[in-house]
């Protein structure tokens, strides 16, 4: 047949082999376009887990009676948020502001939190790569405004 096609002069319509081709072609881009794709993906999920620690932080620091108590919740709220999600942190750091616990009662005050949490690129695609992402979220939560405060 393929004599035939030549002898018309249309050789270049026989496609035998080209799906082969085509296919190679394709995954060899495609895959890793795949691959970067899904890191993407789950590195979102990552920052939008480190968001929801550091409101729950930040909420638990607020509902507190004192400073030390917030501090200690915060802390906890915030672990606690990023086991459930079930994310690994290489590091993490959990910091929260106290010091509107100063403020008199009647007065408009704030705390806030702030998580930092680092983790492995091997983590979100391919084990094995190289490197790390560190995520960073701040939350901040208003105090009862007629509460009273201790120090």
């Amino acid at each position: 047949m393929t004599t035939m096609l030549r002898a018309r002069g249309l050789w270049w319509r026989d496609d035998r082999g080209t799906y082969t081709l085509e296919t190679v072609i394709c995954v060899t881009f495609l895959l890793p376009f795949l691959g970067l794709l899904a890191a993407y993906g789950l590195a979102g999920l990552f920052d939008s887990s480190v968001d929801n620690a550091a409101n729950s932080a930040a909420r638990a620091a607020s509902q507190a009676a004192d400073a030390d108590t917030a501090q200690a919740r915060g802390h906890a709220a915030a672990h606690a948020s990023l086991r459930q999600d079930d994310r690994n942190c290489t590091s993490s750091s959990v910091r929260i502001d106290t010091g509107a616990f100063n403020a008199p009662p009647g007065q408009a005050a704030s705390v806030s939190a702030t998580v930092t949490c680092t983790i492995p690129l091997s983590q979100l695609t391919v084990p094995g790569l190289p490197g790390s992402k560190t995520l960073t979220a701040t939350a901040t939560s208003a105090l009862d405004q007629y509460a009273d405060r201790a120090e």
